[in-house]
């Protein structure tokens, strides 16, 4: 159970302030929102945003069959479901995330998994750690990704593409979603009230949330443009900038994400590159 706030608004918030209070969030945060979302998400299933596509539907990381024999890197991982679907596939996969609580959560998917004698399962391996300072060696992965994972939650993101560049293999694919930056414009609720331009697009003080002077949750902003142009910067050719559409058979609600909204206006952004073979 997470503190309660006594504030909360765009507020400056160092890298070191953001690190430390999303994963006490987070840990916070493990069992009731798994508790929500865990059915929309799935034990094994990566679905890319709220809009409910997911990766057999849209094929971001590549065709049926891309993945059988690769080595994996999920990111900001949560519970690793979307890493779990990729072990699926044939895959070996490392999922990693800020949160320990998060990560427990994973291992409990596939500790029931395992005693219900899932056909075929296989978990991925789960380790604690930042994003932006993974334990691993240069040129270790064919595919990095995150649904949703530590993008938003980042506050130096240059230096987080960076890093996802350096573990990715020459020749390897980069992919995450997170939020599209044009919600950063409108207040963060999911009826009609949520489609007014209220805030500033280019205003990229972060959305902050304190008790005191403890921040207790911090989620960061950028441009279009901008996140562009950190993916370019850390050497990688973007393939493929996506804005999806409200899946026609989603009803649900997941905070300021709403079928009403979202046939309006995109809610998420997905972007892919290739690290050059030279």
């Amino acid at each position: 159970m997470n503190e309660t706030p006594d504030r909360a608004g765009r507020f400056t918030v160092s890298g070191p302030e953001s690190t430390r209070a999303n994963r006490a969030w987070w840990d916070g945060e493990a069992d009731e929102y798994m508790a929500e979302h865990g059915a929309f998400l799935g034990d094994a299933e990566l679905v890319w945003g709220p809009e409910g596509w997911t990766e057999a539907e849209l094929r971001i990381l590549g065709p049926e069959g891309c993945l059988d024999g690769r080595d994996v890197l999920e990111f900001g991982s949560g519970a690793a479901q979307a890493g779990r679907w990729c072990a699926g596939q044939g895959a070996r996969v490392v999922a990693t995330d800020l949160s320990l609580g998060m990560l427990r959560q994973g291992a409990h998917i596939d500790d029931t998994r395992r005693a219900a004698t899932v056909p075929n399962h296989t978990g991925p391996a789960l380790a604690q750690c930042d994003a932006s300072r993974l334990p691993f060696a240069d040129n270790a992965f064919d595919v990095v990704f995150s649904a949703f994972g530590a993008v938003p939650f980042i506050a130096d993101t240059a230096a987080l593409m960076r890093e996802l560049a350096r573990v990715t293999k020459p020749g390897g694919l980069v992919a995450f979603s997170t939020t599209h930056p044009l919600r950063w414009t409108l207040p963060d609720v999911p009826d009609e009230s949520g489609l007014l331009v209220t805030y500033s697009y280019f205003d990229t003080t972060p959305y902050a949330e304190a008790r005191g002077e403890r921040v207790l949750y911090a989620e960061h902003h950028r441009t279009l443009e901008a996140r562009v142009a950190e993916l370019l910067g850390a050497g990688l050719v973007l393939e493929q900038l996506r804005e999806l559409p409200w899946k026609e058979s989603n009803n649900q609600t997941w905070g300021g994400w709403s079928p009403l909204r979202g046939n309006l206006v995109p809610g998420t952004l997905v972007l892919t590159g290739r690290k050059p073979r030279t």
